[in-house]
């Protein structure tokens, strides 16, 4: 399975295709849909890599305003919300009817933090769903360059003048310290800082 994943990453598919080489001819749809049911969000306290609570606590204490937003089922904001993760905004793709990397998605985001686009930084591990829609829509972009998406892709292709590089995400509270705080979730002034950029 983790083979077929990295071919699809490779290939610049959507990852969900994987299940098509090693489920061939199986509808994964049509079978949801007989079951009546969503899938389950799978989604436990242990699935959150180690510097996440640690990483969102100093940049909420450094004054920047956090929001938690992906590719998600509306069943993920209910695992985040019973997990107790303190941030400022936290919904989905499935409950806002947009999905990355589409201009709906990042239209709605900044309209979501109050700020202009230029105060606002996305953080993601994808070129082609993060990092290059949110340079297009006037954001700050960050890679963390860590899983099989950023790996593969930036291997494959270069990363975006501009963008702001992290291995972990205890780096981005140094990286975004704002000027001064802000009151708009996920806003930072200019990104400054030890983050490299490519």
């Amino acid at each position: 399975m983790a083979a077929a994943v990295g071919a699809v990453i490779a290939l610049g598919h959507d990852h969900r295709e994987a299940f098509d080489f090693v489920a061939a001819g199986v509808d994964r749809r049509a079978v949801l849909a007989r079951s009546g049911r969503p899938p389950p969000a799978r989604i436990e306290p242990g699935d959150l890599y180690p510097d996440v609570r640690g990483a969102l606590a100093a940049l909420r204490a450094s004054g920047i305003r956090v929001g938690i937003v992906g590719n998600q089922p509306r069943a993920t904001e209910d695992a985040l919300t019973s997990m107790d993760i303190e941030v400022d905004l936290l919904a989905s793709s499935d409950g806002w009817g947009a999905a990355k990397p589409s201009t709906a998605f990042f239209g709605r985001l900044v309209a979501e933090t109050g700020a202009p686009p230029a105060d606002v930084a996305y953080v993601g591990d994808r070129l082609d769903n993060d990092v290059r829609p949110a340079l297009a829509a006037g954001l700050h972009a960050v890679l963390v360059r860590r899983g099989p998406w950023s790996r593969i892709q930036a291997a494959l292709s270069p990363i975006p003048e501009g963008t702001i590089v992290v291995d972990s995400l205890s780096e981005l509270a140094d990286v975004l310290r704002p000027a001064a705080p802000r009151d708009s979730p996920g806003a930072a002034s200019a990104p400054r800082g030890r983050g490299s950029r490519g």
